[in-house]
């Protein structure tokens, strides 16, 4: 089945699509998500809302994509498996698409042991492959995953998150296979410092003909500061910043250190360009939306495709 997805005509098309993300607020501020979503407006394909992103209470990603749709951009909804069980994720997707979402992002979550709720219970009922099986299921055969008959089912076009340097390496081919089996139509990456590593799992990839199966979109996330990039290879679980990266970005001038980070994001986008099965780009730059622009024209990819 067809879904509406503008993200799904890019893909289709031949194009490589680019995606980013809107972090919605610790508020209840419409326009701070209106403000975040217009910076994008015009360089992406769908604009990605964070669900109580690295487990710290936000507005919900279901209210900040409605807030966008009206605006006359493309949200992706993510959801996480913490914190519903199925029947209030299935209510939750059938609420955005009666709202015009027709993207999602099945997640599992962080760990609330990381955010401002520690002693919040995770729920997990379901995994996230069994996530985007029960969305796949609503789909394509228009049911709920207890088995009764949904009216109007909701055509999803249905992502999964991809760490492609995650332990154990082997498994993550493996990994993604599954998600690909379970109903994935496009995975977004853990963000990309480590190029060879990436270019080495895309071969994988590509050996088990995944990148015709599912649209690979490659993370990208400009670094701010040395600190910054310190911080990501040391302190964030699965990330892969290379000491090379961590080095260049100190070797610079202190107010040298965004435009070098901009750079460094700009040149893996034209290498990661030449990538066979790379479909596109996910720009995750965090709290530095205005940035954004900037990337997608400096790396080739403005304008956007019109008229799909």
């Amino acid at each position: 089945m067809k879904t509406e997805s503008r993200l799904e005509k890019v893909l289709a098309s031949g194009n490589l699509a680019v995606t980013s993300e809107c972090g919605p607020p610790r508020g209840a501020l419409p326009d701070k998500v209106r403000e975040k979503a217009e910076m994008l407006r015009g360089y992406v394909d769908a604009v990605n809302v964070t669900d109580n992103q690295t487990a710290m209470v936000r507005m919900s990603s279901f209210a900040a994509c409605v807030i966008i749709k009206q605006m006359g951009l493309d949200p992706i909804l993510q959801m996480v498996t913490r914190d519903r069980n199925r029947l209030a994720m299935q209510a939750d997707i059938l609420g955005a698409y009666a709202h015009g979402i027709d993207t999602m992002l099945c997640l599992s979550g962080d760990h609330p042991y990381f955010g401002d709720h520690p002693q919040a219970m995770n729920v997990h009922d379901i995994d996230s492959i069994q996530f985007v099986q029960m969305v796949h299921q609503m789909r394509e055969e228009g049911k709920f995953m207890g088995g009764g008959d949904i009216l109007n089912p909701p055509k999803m076009f249905i992502g999964a998150a991809a760490n492609p340097f995650a332990d154990p390496f082997e498994l993550r081919v493996a990994r993604l296979a599954k998600k690909a089996k379970a109903g994935t139509d496009f995975v977004q990456t853990q963000c990309i410092y480590n190029l060879d590593k990436f270019e080495l799992w895309m071969k994988g990839v590509r050996d088990r003909g995944l990148h015709e199966k599912v649209h690979i979109l490659a993370g990208i996330t400009p670094m701010k500061t040395a600190g910054m990039a310190r911080y990501m290879k040391n302190k964030v679980p699965g990330m892969d910043v290379p000491d090379e990266v961590v080095d260049r970005m100190a070797g610079v001038p202190k107010e040298k250190m965004a435009e070098e980070g901009i750079k460094i994001c700009v040149e893996s986008i034209q290498r990661l360009k030449e990538v066979k099965g790379v479909s596109g780009f996910h720009i995750m730059a965090i709290e530095w939306e205005q940035k954004v622009p900037e990337i997608v024209e400096k790396a080739g990819l403005y304008p956007r495709p019109e008229n799909l």
